[in-house]
């Protein structure tokens, strides 16, 4: 079978593909799936140029990146229940995390990092805990896109508490979870204020559904507009991405009372908390993707609505450094999916 493996971090040679042989049949709970799409996410560009390392387990040498995908079961092994051959099916994100709290020990740097295989590959075996069936009207590259944007917008917007109609998120750009978010929101009744640095991308976030969009391209100080988009008093809810550069705009674009749930730093870390969170009374929510049950929870959610995907563009599984150079330029909205047969 064909596959990718990162040989070495930090070059655009890094990335190869090779040919390997299957994986073994499935024994006991085990399940074997074709990959039939991937997706590409931050976290999988952060791994290619070696950003990974320093945090704990780190990226396991000559490992199958990419946390992401989707396929069909062709063989179990006989103790397996909850899945059967031709299911169609996504891998979880985190193995280890099935429900509750956050469990002692988890690797936050999911599936692709440690000993689990990532899914640039065209076969992988799995344990049937870490398989969750997917909507019967997405498709494989739609489906793809679930496991870590999907569920981490999701986890934002419901984990300590569920978003309630009439309240108001705001979501940063054009990327998988900001989308993701604001279609989410959308579907629990809530206002979405979203920001751009992008002018151009302003139209295609309210024909997504975006109740005011704010062009953020002048820097600090945009929050002052979100104020002023909400009646003066603040977003519920904010789904934090930027990191620094965006921090302080986002405590302030928050009501006092309100969460901001933090799902990424793509700017870098801060100097520590500011005191406006104190003052403000704000609560801090850390992303670490979710569950498979609040996966199962959303993939309900997803169903019931008929919601699909935004998919900015498809790369064959022969064009993967296309992708990722496509994912790095910044000018998609939504998400980079690859096609594997």
């Amino acid at each position: 079978m064909r596959l990718y493996r990162v040989r070495s971090f930090g070059v655009r040679d890094g990335l190869q593909m090779t040919e390997e042989s299957s994986p073994r049949e499935p024994i006991g709970r085990q399940a074997l799936v074709k990959v039939r799409a991937s997706s590409v996410n931050f976290r999988d560009l952060a791994d290619l140029k070696g950003y990974l390392q320093a945090l704990p387990p780190g990226m396991a040498q000559d490992h199958i990146p990419l946390s992401d995908g989707a396929g069909e079961i062709v063989a179990t092994g006989a103790g397996v229940t909850r899945v059967k051959p031709g299911d169609r099916v996504a891998l979880t994100f985190h193995p280890a995390w099935i429900s509750g709290p956050e469990p002692d020990g988890l690797n936050i740097l999911g599936r692709g990092s440690e000993r689990d295989n990532g899914m640039l590959t065209e076969f992988t075996l799995a344990d049937e805990s870490e398989l969750v069936l997917v909507p019967d009207h997405l498709s494989f590259e739609e489906a793809a896109t679930l496991p870590c944007a999907g569920l981490t917008a999701w986890h934002a917007l419901h984990g300590p508490a569920p978003l309630l109609p009439g309240q108001n998120v705001l979501v940063m750009g054009t990327g998988g979870v900001s989308i993701f978010a604001l279609q989410f929101a959308k579907l629990s009744g809530a206002r979405v204020i979203a920001t751009t640095t992008s002018p151009q991308k302003m139209e295609a976030l309210g024909k997504l559904g975006a109740d005011a969009v704010i062009d953020a391209s002048s820097g600090s100080g945009w929050h002052h507009q979100v104020i002023a988009a909400t009646g003066g008093r603040g977003v519920d809810v904010t789904v934090e991405i930027g990191g620094r550069a965006t921090w302080h705009d986002s405590i302030l674009a928050t009501r006092p009372g309100g969460r901001i749930s933090m799902v990424g730093q793509l700017s870098g870390f801060g100097d520590g908390v500011s005191p406006l969170f104190i003052l403000r009374g704000i609560t801090m929510n850390p992303i670490r993707v979710g569950s498979r049950h609040q996966f199962e929870q959303m993939n309900r959610a997803i169903a019931a609505h008929g919601l699909r995907p935004v998919i900015d563009r498809a790369f064959e599984f022969e064009q993967v450094q296309c992708a990722f150079q496509h994912f790095e330029e910044g000018s998609r909205i939504g998400k980079v999916v690859i096609h594997h047969s």
